[in-house]
């Protein structure tokens, strides 16, 4: 039979890693035999999204199959087990993403992200510098309600940063790519990779984090919290990035005259804004009130505390009963539902790993190892950092880098004295800061790599460089910041 959408060598490399803890590596001392079994099916799952085995909703439902069919979380009791294998569903966290996506959706169908773009390249675009600054911050004005940075920076930033590239005769095919079209590629990935980091929204893994760190910590981490901890350090580096690309990959082209006219030119035959723009115009500030916690300045009432996933039900439900999006829109959207699905999943695994010890059992693992260096938890804690971040040079997605290695590194660091809440949201940030080293970190790269206007060995050495400038900028910056804030 042929399975072209299954890739058997992955399939049974996860097959065997899952046999392997169930019938040939023993549990170690201390450890529950069941929560072991759960481990081998987690890892599995991991292996087959690592290697794309299958779809990753695909590899996450055969993840589901088995919890409910082995019952490793309830022993003996199907119906419990099948009720702990769907629990991720119940995640709120993860239902604010998917909506998320379907609001995203409004913004690409309207045509409003695309014209926000365009009246930031009609009003800055008169420089190569200019136009690349203008395209970051139209990104950093999507990022908190498009929370894939696939559709964002592939979909809806790509298309324009390409065309005004070949508006300048700069083309992927030839030489001429290095007149503007590599320079903008890599600024608009690496700034597609910050304001990945800047809100929970803005990438759909984000949620694990804060997940990880309520099942850790028990300490629930705030949109508002998470994009105020975010906001210097992230507006710091994406002034910094594009400045340090002018100078280190300087495009050929420095004075864009053209770009301003061109940039109008799309604007008029777009058209006037359109009914359904100003609508989504009124749900993104709607949900930025809501999200940031608006509603409860205006009274203590409990009426007044919105949930972030409740406002994020407001904001759908507005774009649907006006219109602007439909049930059928909502049913196309693949990405949605599919985040969804695999989120639902990872979720499940991850909270029943920590509570059957698995977690602890491995952070104490590396904890001891660790104090055997004699290091404060600030060394250790930048130890963690570094691992964690160039690891991801062996990941080919976000989701599996912190599905497979967030809960137990925050283990290790808050066990070793980090400060949970801090330790915790820089390990978030650069869950998604990894991500800008190679050619396919994230879902974003791919389409920018894809393009064909910066080679591989650019990309990977200018990856590396940037790596280290975000970490000392979101290191230095987060310091300072968070002394204002006084989490530290």
């Amino acid at each position: 039979m042929n399975l072209p959408h299954v890739k058997v060598v992955p399939a049974v490399i996860a097959f065997i890693v899952t046999c392997l803890f169930w019938f040939i590596i023993a549990p170690p001392e201390g450890v529950d035999i069941n929560a072991w079994r759960l481990l081998g099916i987690f890892v599995g799952t991991i292996v087959a999204i690592i290697g794309k085995a299958l779809p990753i909703g695909g590899a996450a439902m055969i993840g589901i199959l088995l919890v409910a069919i082995t019952q490793v979380t309830n022993p003996g009791e199907p119906a419990k087990a099948m009720a702990d294998a769907l629990s991720g569903f119940s995640n709120s966290l993860i239902w604010l993403i998917g909506i998320a996506f379907f609001i995203s959706r409004g913004f690409i169908k309207t045509g409003l992200g695309a014209r926000i773009a365009y009246h930031f390249v009609r009003l800055f675009g008169k420089s190569t510098l200019g136009i690349s600054y203008a395209l970051s911050f139209a990104e950093l004005i999507l990022s908190p309600v498009m929370p894939s940075n696939t559709a964002r920076g592939g979909g809806v930033m790509f298309p324009i940063n390409r065309s005004i590239s070949e508006s300048m005769e700069s083309y992927s095919s030839d030489e001429s790519r290095l007149k503007i079209g590599a320079f903008l590629t890599l600024v608009a990935y690496q700034i597609n990779i910050i304001t990945s980091a800047m809100f929970i929204t803005a990438t759909a893994p984000n949620p694990l984090v804060t997940a990880g760190i309520k099942q850790i910590a028990n300490i629930d981490v705030s949109w508002s919290q998470w994009a105020i901890a975010a906001l210097v350090p992230g507006v710091v580096a994406m002034l910094l990035i594009p400045l340090i690309f002018y100078m280190l990959f300087p495009p050929q082209i420095k004075k864009t005259p053209d770009a301003p006219a061109l940039a109008k030119l799309k604007l008029a035959e777009m058209g006037a804004v359109k009914l359904e723009e100003w609508i989504m115009v009124g749900v993104f500030f709607l949900l930025l009130f809501i999200w940031a916690g608006g509603p409860s300045l205006i009274s203590d009432s409990p009426l007044f505390k919105v949930d972030a996933t409740a406002g994020a039900f407001v904001g759908l439900g507005v774009l649907l009963f006006s219109g602007v999006l439909t049930w059928d829109d909502l049913l196309k959207e693949k990405g949605a539902w599919d985040t969804v699905t695999w989120f639902s999943s990872l979720v499940m695994m991850a909270t029943f790993l920590n509570k059957l010890g698995i977690i602890k059992w491995f952070s104490g693992l590396v904890q001891t190892s660790i104090q055997e260096w004699g290091l404060g938890w600030m060394a250790t804690a930048i130890i963690l950092i570094l691992i964690y971040v160039y690891i991801h040079y062996f990941f080919a997605s976000n989701t599996a880098h912190i599905s497979a290695l967030f809960a137990s590194f925050f283990g290790v660091g808050i066990a070793l004295g980090a400060p949970p809440l801090m330790f915790g949201l820089f390990l978030g940030f650069a869950s998604s800061l990894c991500a800008s080293i190679t050619h396919y970190g994230t879902g974003s790269a791919p389409v920018l790599f894809g393009s064909g206007y910066v080679t591989m060995s650019e990309w990977w050495k200018w990856g590396f460089v940037v790596s280290i400038i975000n970490l000392v900028v979101w290191g230095l910056g987060c310091a300072v910041w968070w002394k204002v804030l006084g989490y530290w």
